[in-house]
């Protein structure tokens, strides 16, 4: 009975989508775009216990997708059921993934099972007056992007999807452009990475060409279940976790905006438990019209982690715990930062690499997460420049260069290697409203030393 009401329930929906899309009238602000998707998905047969090869099976994919847009308002759901059908006693029989909609099958509550289902709200773009987006992120900031920069709560995906939210207002909103605030928090359903930027322009008032732009802010972000997603060993091995919380001042200020140059110049002082202290000045922005490029110089007390909430930190959040428990030890050192990238033919091809690490030589004995380069790439092709052919791509690495057994020793060897690696992409092949979409995930689990690969090929029709 279960499953024949479901299967009512999609077809219900899949009918009143076709008549909001005949409805819709294309000169109207109003718009809809319907999606509907089949294939295959790699999914945890139990999602409660360890991940490894055994405990995965490939299942049937029916993906419905309506996208609902009205001025700068937009809405997307992603209502995916995964199924298998097998021979029963009378015939064959949909054995639906209960984990789908099952919370104590899925080991989660009601709020992390369904808001979910949720794709995407929105309002706006990042930097506008107004900004509000609740779903899925891959480019969680708070101001510079010291504390958190580029943090993902898509790492779990295709098997896991996270519902988290970002809401900026910008005193310009109101006609008073002397005060802000960005917030964000990862996972709605726990929120347990959250945080917050006040930020004031002192000399708006003035006629001062720069100084008028000048923004001062402090942010605060923290996280209260630092070992969620550490295995049961490594729980044992540390115990209780404690909040994680970092502060810190920051400032900024446009200091050329030309067809030809755009920078900015900032700086920034963070400050994490136990006594952490790290400090940061740069510049950035993008020059040619095309060429993004940036650069940091840090200095750093003992054992202070940059970036402490990044793109692949849902992974890595466990070491950099275990990290801040030790003792901080040693002296103030100097660290760096690199970023150079391009964007053309408005943002149609996109590519950038961030390498940053310190200045300081690699200690022979107990590495850590922050005494080697990391990297993070990402390259995005729209649709449209190459045929039907459109894809993102990601790779981000860690301990580039650390000895066996956390590395080669040998920082171009680690460059190419998947361990201590996060690697994502997705290709779609679009021919006329048919699409075409391959997902693939590698990510490497430094407490087993085992890679974990999800994947999912789909075909789906857009309306």
């Amino acid at each position: 009975m279960r499953n024949r009401l479901l299967v009512v329930t999609l077809l219900v929906f899949i009918s009143l989508s076709f008549v909001v899309a005949e409805g819709s009238d294309a000169a109207s602000p109003f718009g809809f775009k319907f999606e509907l998707g089949l294939g295959t998905e790699t999914l945890p047969i139990d999602p409660t216990a360890p991940a490894d090869s055994t405990n995965q099976a490939t299942y049937q994919k029916l993906a419905l997708k309506p996208d609902i847009s009205f001025g700068k308002i937009g809405v997307g759901l992603d209502v995916t059921l995964h199924f298998n059908i097998k021979p029963g006693q009378n015939g064959t029989a949909i054995e639906i993934y209960e984990p789908d909609w099952i919370p104590e099958k899925a080991g989660k509550s009601f709020f992390e099972l369904y808001l979910p289902k949720i794709a995407y709200v929105r309002y706006g773009q990042k930097g506008e007056n107004l900004f509000v987006k609740l779903g899925s992120f891959d480019d969680g900031t708070l101001g510079n992007g010291f504390i958190m920069g580029n943090y993902s709560n898509t790492r779990f995906l295709p098997e896991t999807r996270i519902f988290g939210a970002a809401l900026d207002v910008d005193g310009q909103l109101f006609d008073f452009p002397y005060v802000g605030i960005e917030t964000f928090a990862g996972n709605l359903a726990k929120f347990d990475v959250f945080g917050t930027r006040l930020y004031v322009r002192p000399l708006a008032g003035t006629e001062m060409p720069l100084l008028k732009n000048l923004q001062i802010g402090a942010t605060v972000a923290a996280d209260t279940d630092p070992l969620r997603y550490a295995s049961d060993t490594f729980k044992t091995m540390i115990g209780s976790a404690e909040t994680v919380t970092i502060a810190g001042v920051d400032t900024k200020l446009p200091v050329l905006s030309t067809s030809l140059v755009n920078m900015a110049a900032f700086a920034d002082l963070a400050f994490e438990p136990k006594g952490r202290w790290g400090s940061m000045v740069g510049m950035g922005g993008k020059m040619a019209g095309f060429m993004l490029y940036g650069a940091q110089i840090r200095l750093l007390g003992p054992d202070f982690i940059p970036t402490y909430f990044d793109g692949s930190y849902d992974l890595f959040r466990h070491l950099k715990y275990q990290a801040l428990q030790q003792e901080a030890s040693g002296s103030v050192y100097a660290g760096w930062l690199a970023n150079l990238g391009f964007s053309l033919l408005s943002d149609a091809i996109v590519f950038q690499a961030t390498l940053d690490g310190p200045f300081k030589a690699a200690p022979d004995t107990n590495p850590r997460i922050t005494d080697y380069p990391h990297l993070r790439g990402v390259f995005t092709l729209a649709e449209g420049f190459l045929a039907g052919f459109s894809f993102d791509a990601l790779y981000e690495k860690y301990y580039l260069g650390a000895p066996s057994p956390i590395g080669t020793g040998n920082f171009w060897k680690d460059l190419v290697s998947p361990e201590n690696a996060v690697i994502g992409a997705k290709i779609n092949y679009r021919t006329g409203p048919a699409v075409l979409s391959l997902l693939y995930n590698l990510r490497y689990d430094p407490a087993t030393g085992n890679y974990i690969v999800t994947s999912s090929l789909m075909s789906s029709i857009q309306f």
